[in-house]
């Protein structure tokens, strides 16, 4: 049974399920990919196997790492904390008094 294209850079499915292996470990490439495989076999993102995936343009094969590390770094990317610095006070006449 042959393999569907891997689907357009924007496909939605490939994207939430690299982002839901990556929450689920929240480790860089190759152990990402350790963990994408995982789920792919235990069909944990929504009941879907191998093959389904594929239909989503998740693949694992050697030729398709290419896009699947480019989707794996894009999700890592747009989940990193967005950090603002924080303004703080302190107040030592209000811990002198307590």
């Amino acid at each position: 049974m042959p393999v569907p294209a891997p689907a357009a850079a924007g496909d939605d499915e490939a994207l939430e399920f690299v982002r839901f292996c990556y929450r689920r470990r929240r480790v860089a490439w190759p152990a990402l990919y350790d963990e994408m495989s995982a789920v792919a076999g235990r069909s944990l993102f929504r009941g879907m196997n191998y093959c389904e995936l594929a239909e989503h343009g998740i693949s694992f094969c050697l030729e398709d790492l290419p896009r699947l590390v480019a989707l794996t770094e894009r999700v890592v990317r747009e989940d990193q904390p967005i950090t603002e610095p924080v303004v703080t006070s302190i107040s030592l006449k209000a811990a002198a008094t307590a």
